[in-house]
Parts: C-alpha cells; sequence; structure tokens
C-alpha cells in the first residue's frame, strides 16, 4: 500500500456521521459535521502542525510550512468538505472492501444494490483495484471523505519527509452539500494565494468551469375553509402549485432531458396545504446570462397558474447561489496550469471537464482565492451506489504533493 495510513483514515472518517440540513438555519447546519472536525484537528496536531483548529463555525484551517528555501513561494490552499448529502442517510456507514476487483457486479448485503460497469462506467478502468463502498443501506460519503483524507495523507507524507514543497493551506468546510460551504471561509486567515477543491470524480480530472447558480422560491397563496361551505370561499394554493408545476418545461431546461452544456431549471422541493404551498427550485447554467430567462420563464408560469385557480395569489423569489467559476479562473491561467501538470506528473492523463453542479471553490474564486476542482475519485455519489477505488485515491494524494512541489521549484 502506498500510503500505509490514508486507507485507514477515509474508514475511520466516513464512519462518522456528518450529514448536513439545509432547513436548519445554524452555522454548521449540524452540530454533528464537528465530530469529525475534532478529529481532524486532534490528528493535525498530532502531526506536529501547531495552527491546526476549528472555530466556532465548524471551519477547519491549518498550515503545513514550506521546505527550506522555498518559504517565499506561493501558499497553497487544498479544499474539502467534511459533511454529506442530506439526499441519503449517512448514518452507521459500514465501509467495505472488494478487493482485487474482477471486472464484474459488485453485489451489497443490503438494499439489492448492484453496482454493474454498465451503469457505472468508471468500473471498467478499476480491474485490480480495491474497491470501497458502503453495506447498501447509506451512502459510503466519499464525497467528500475521499478528499479530506487525500489531504490529511498529504499533510502526514510533508511533516515526515524531505521532499520539497511551497506553504501548504488546509480547509476542511460544513455545509457544502447546501451550497454555505464557504460563506463563512476567513481568507485572511487561510493566506493562501489560491487552491483547489480536492471534490472531483474520475482520476485525472481537472475542473475550471462550473454552473451559474440561483435558487428559487414560488409561493402560492390561497385561502381555506370548511369544505362543506367553500363554495366561492375556498383558494387551493396546492392546485395553483399543481398547474404551475404541470407547466414546467419537459423536453428542454430540465435535469431529466439535458446533458452536457445545456442547463435547467429543477422543482426539488414542495410543501404545504390549501392555504399556502411552497415550491423550492434551482436554476443552472453555464451561462450566467441565462439564469435570467429562467427566472422570467418561471414567473410567467407562476402568473398563468395562479390566474388558473381563482383567487390565489403567488410571489417568486430569486436568489443568488454561486456563479461560473471560469469568470475569475479565465485571469489566472496558472493556477490551472499548475494542476494539470501535477496530474500529468502522476502518470495520469488530464481530462478537463466542466462540472454540471458547483463546488466550494466556484464561491472561494469570487471571493478572492482561484480554486478549480481536482479529482478525489468519488462516484455515484448522494446514493447506496456511491463508491471509490483505493488506487485512485493513492493517485489523488500523488497529486496534491506534486502540486506543491512544482509550485515550490517553479512558482
Amino acid at each position: 500500500m502506498k500510503y500505509p495510513t490514508l486507507l485507514e483514515r477515509f474508514q475511520q472518517y466516513v464512519q462518522i456521521d456528518t450529514q448536513s440540513d439545509a432547513n436548519s438555519s445554524t452555522v454548521p447546519s449540524t452540530n454533528k459535521q464537528k465530530d469529525l472536525g475534532k478529529v481532524l484537528v486532534d490528528q493535525l496536531q498530532g502531526l506536529g502542525i501547531k495552527d491546526a483548529h476549528m472555530d466556532s463555525k465548524g471551519y477547519v484551517y491549518a498550515t503545513v510550512p514550506a521546505s527550506a528555501g522555498h518559504e517565499d513561494r506561493p501558499s497553497v490552499c487544498f479544499c474539502a468538505h467534511m459533511d454529506t448529502s442530506p439526499e441519503y442517510s449517512g448514518a452507521g456507514v459500514r465501509p467495505l472492501l472488494h478487493s482485487d476487483y474482477d471486472g464484474g457486479e459488485i453485489h451489497l448485503p443490503k438494499g439489492g444494490v448492484v453496482l454493474t460497469p454498465k451503469d457505472f462506467g468508471p468500473l471498467k478502468e478499476m480491474k485490480g483495484h480495491t474497491i470501497i463502498t458502503s453495506d447498501g443501506s447509506t451512502l459510503l460519503g466519499a464525497d467528500n471523505k475521499a478528499g479530506v483524507a487525500e489531504i490529511m495523507t498529504a499533510a502526514e507524507q510533508l511533516m515526515q519527509s524531505d521532499r520539497p514543497h511551497t506553504t501548504m493551506k488546509i480547509l476542511f468546510t460544513p455545509d457544502e452539500e447546501i451550497g454555505r460551504g464557504a460563506d463563512h471561509v476567513d481568507l485572511k486567515k487561510l493566506d493562501a494565494d489560491f487552491g483547489y477543491t480536492m471534490d472531483g470524480a474520475t482520476k485525472g480530472s481537472l475542473e475550471d468551469e462550473t454552473f451559474s447558480a440561483d435558487g428559487a422560491t414560488i409561493v402560492f397563496k390561497g385561502a381555506n375553509t370548511h369544505p362543506g361551505y367553500a363554495h366561492k370561499k375556498m383558494a387551493n394554493a396546492m392546485k395553483a402549485a399543481g398547474v404551475f408545476l404541470a407547466s414546467l418545461p419537459r423536453s428542454e431546461w430540465a435535469p431529466e432531458s439535458t446533458r452536457g452544456e445545456a442547463g435547467f431549471v429543477h422543482p426539488y422541493e414542495i410543501s404545504g396545504g390549501v392555504e399556502e404551498v411552497r415550491i423550492t427550485m434551482i436554476l443552472r447554467s453555464f451561462d450566467t446570462d441565462d439564469l435570467k430567462p429562467y427566472a422570467a420563464l418561471l414567473e410567467s408560469l407562476a402568473k398563468q397558474a395562479s390566474k388558473a385557480i381563482k383567487r390565489t395569489s403567488y410571489e417568486v423569489i430569486i436568489h443568488e447561489q454561486y456563479r461560473n467559476m471560469k469568470e475569475v479562473l479565465g485571469r489566472y491561467p496558472h493556477v490551472v496550469e499548475f494542476a494539470e501538470k501535477a496530474i500529468a506528473a502522476a502518470d495520469l492523463p488530464v481530462r478537463k471537464n466542466k462540472i454540471r453542479g458547483g463546488t466550494d471553490g466556484s464561491k472561494l474564486s469570487f471571493m478572492g482565492l482561484p480554486c478549480p476542482n481536482i479529482f478525489a475519485g468519488e462516484h455515484a455519489f448522494h446514493s447506496p451506489y456511491e463508491f471509490v477505488s483505493l488506487q485512485d485515491m493513492e493517485s489523488a494524494t500523488d497529486v496534491i504533493l506534486n502540486l506543491l512541489e512544482l509550485v515550490a521549484l517553479e512558482g
């Protein structure tokens, strides 16, 4: 095993429940995320990293000092998030090892979960690898604890060797899965020149472009009364919401019918009753300018739905979430170039992709820390099918170490 503690760390981290909660207004949204933060701080301090600490909001900061003679090189941040998705249970995760993978189906013991190369193409490149999954009753948490384990392992390697490297800044965030991961990062404290999130999938992948994203809340209001005496009195907000949802595009501007560079509008949560219904949606496009017509479409459809159901009213609330990091990274080509060289130095093909989503790096880039995304090896995240290859995690760790050395020698 190339990095003796990498697997042990990963197995430990995924068994700590860190699921975030979009309905919570606290920071972090769930206190249990701090359970992992405390473990990480203890381990970082155990490596001799004296400034490792977690702040009151659950963010973990640490610094691996540069090797002698490289103190004047740019400081590089590596970032991963500690929380797991609210979309599937992260409690009681039982990581299973499938050693020397034979290229066939992987049957998990619970839930009838079967992973096949046909359904999960990356498995085709993993024959002979050690594949890690859950038991099928939970997600695995490789998103993003694979990245956490890789950063921790790289820090350990640097603290215990004479390998040349620039200053490494470590940042572990809460609440990335609910879009708040970078909201309370203290960039002054972090003191990095640029950074990278370790939160991608296929080995060799490098992403410097994300969706631009807005959130939308559509509120329909009605009037309730006893249904036996509701003639010309009741106004059913649920019916207005139903008309609205039925009118949304299906063959375009919808996640289930788009791919590549096409954007979408997506309703993902609904709550309420006759008196009021709230529909929560996301708007996504690589082109920020597309978000305005998406919002205008929602306004038009909501107006029509309210008109169709008499005596109902509506409100469309749009709020910005994040923007395409390419708008910032295009001004800092060297940040992407260092990553390309580091991946190539790990004997991997560089696979530049666009993220049909966002990362903490999206917000960090606009906050002033240019921050593309490098692979961590995680696949099929937010589901019981989630898996990661130990060998891909080793490759990601190689890339971190290569990059810090490149910046030290060339930066």
